[in-house]
């Protein structure tokens, strides 16, 4: 064995040994006795952890648990705020482990795999076939709940990624048109762009960072490129597209007419209500938010290099294994969320589209849809949208790809070099062929 084989085996046991340990310490701290079918009063109380963002957005959220509450006198459910995505997996492990995890999950999909092989969650087939709740859902969404042959989890806050730009500081730069290919988007970036300006304005904003908000943001471009992470169910980072796409990323940042959010932090709005850039890469969560301030805002669907594409995102309810009676109850509240009702009061207060398609439908929702020009946007988009794989290693993928990304971003690596060094830490983690 060479010397450089040896530090790679040494390393290896290292973190392995370490990996053994976190799980030995995450047991301890949570203990090990699993949650019971009632509580001493007779009633089921139920947990949901989520990471509901705006705190407006929380509001909407708890005043659903409380009408839930209030038709269901067995059932007493908590909603709990439980931190935003990357703060949550610690906390979500370490519940598994110690078999006191919530009864509920609100998540991005992507935990799917992951969850699946802890087997922390239970399928949701047969729940599906007798409520019949697949009927209402959007069937772009299935992409997001089904996994080897079974559904595991059930669509609750949907969205897709737009560009909200600020339409007075267009009509100041004398643009007319939005732009709907690569190319305008540069174009039209460095016409809005004014180093003159009090405060100086840049084109437009992209997230630096290597967290999961920068790849779901990225995501859509190379979609549009036509591009993809995976190649016969193997991951593929190293393509045409990919190089594209990050290429059209580093250009505008280059050329000085895209600023680089603050590390980690690209989904806040400070720079665009200022007017310190014109256009932002987000999504309708955003909306209820904006229209609060007053501030002139308008949606544009993301520019296309070969294809329209966007992402889809949002947050689906995961279902704990716990107890059988527990299950049946957290179940209850599934439903409920996701009926009509619900999620048109969740979509109007928050800004989210609706998983439902009769509440996207319900006259109550179209009025809104009249009222809010930019909802339209997001739901025509939505057809061409694709939902990230949920497949067990995909936070391994993210986390590499949203290293790649920074890399680029910061100008310290070419787009090939990049992927090509995220492929290869990819490669040596799964034990894939170099």
């Amino acid at each position: 064995m060479s010397s450089m084989q040896q530090h790679v085996w040494r390393r290896s046991l290292w973190r392995r040994s370490l990996s053994i340990l976190l799980i030995l310490l995450l047991w301890g701290l949570a203990g090990c006795q699993p949650l019971q079918a009632r509580d001493s009063d007779g009633i089921q109380h139920l947990t949901l952890w989520h990471g509901v963002n705006p705190p407006a957005n929380r509001d909407v959220l708890d005043d659903l648990v409380a009408q839930f509450n209030q038709s269901h006198d067995q059932i007493e459910l908590e909603a709990l705020y439980v931190g935003q995505g990357d703060q949550q997996i610690p906390k979500i492990l370490t519940a598994v482990l110690g078999q006191s995890p919530p009864d509920l999950l609100w998540y991005a999909p992507m935990l799917t795999g992951q969850l699946i092989e802890l087997d922390a969650i239970r399928p949701l087939d047969d729940w599906y076939a007798q409520t019949k709740l697949l009927d209402d859902l959007d069937p772009s969404l299935y992409e997001a709940i089904a996994l080897e042959d079974h559904l595991w989890s059930v669509p609750f806050g949907v969205n897709n990624v737009g560009i909200f730009y600020r339409p007075s500081l267009f009509a100041e730069a004398g643009i007319t048109q939005v732009p709907h290919t690569w190319d305008e988007l540069r174009q039209v970036a460095q016409l809005l762009t004014d180093r003159e300006a009090h405060p100086p304005r840049h084109g437009i904003i992209l997230p630096l960072g290597k967290g999961e908000w920068t790849v779901f943001m990225w995501l859509s471009f190379l979609w549009s490129a036509a591009g993809d992470l995976l190649d016969h169910g193997q991951i593929h980072l190293v393509t045409p597209e990919a190089i594209a796409a990050l290429h059209l990323w580093q250009d505008m940042v280059a050329d000085g007419s895209a600023l680089l959010s603050q590390p980690e932090r690209g989904y806040e709005l400070t720079d665009f209500l200022a007017g310190k850039v014109a256009m932002q890469l987000t999504g309708p969560w955003t909306l209820r938010e904006l229209r609060s301030t007053g501030v002139d805002f308008a949606v544009m669907p993301i520019p296309m290099d070969r294809q329209p594409a966007t992402a889809i995102g949002g947050e689906n309810l995961f279902i704990f294994r716990t107890h059988p009676e527990r299950e049946q109850a957290a179940l209850q509240v599934a439903e409920f969320l996701v009926s009509e009702a619900a999620q048109t009061q969740w979509a109007i207060g928050t800004g989210y589209l609706p998983v439902n398609l009769r509440s996207r439908q319900s006259q109550a929702y179209q009025a809104v849809v009249q009222d809010q020009p930019a909802l339209q946007i997001f739901l025509d988009q939505a057809e061409q949208g694709r939902s990230r794989p949920i497949f067990a290693n995909y936070n391994r993928l993210s986390d590499q790809l949203g290293r790649a990304i920074e890399a680029v971003m910061l100008q310290s690596k070419s787009p090939e070099e990049a992927l090509h060094q995220a492929q290869q830490r990819l490669n040596r983690m799964l034990g894939s062929a170099p």
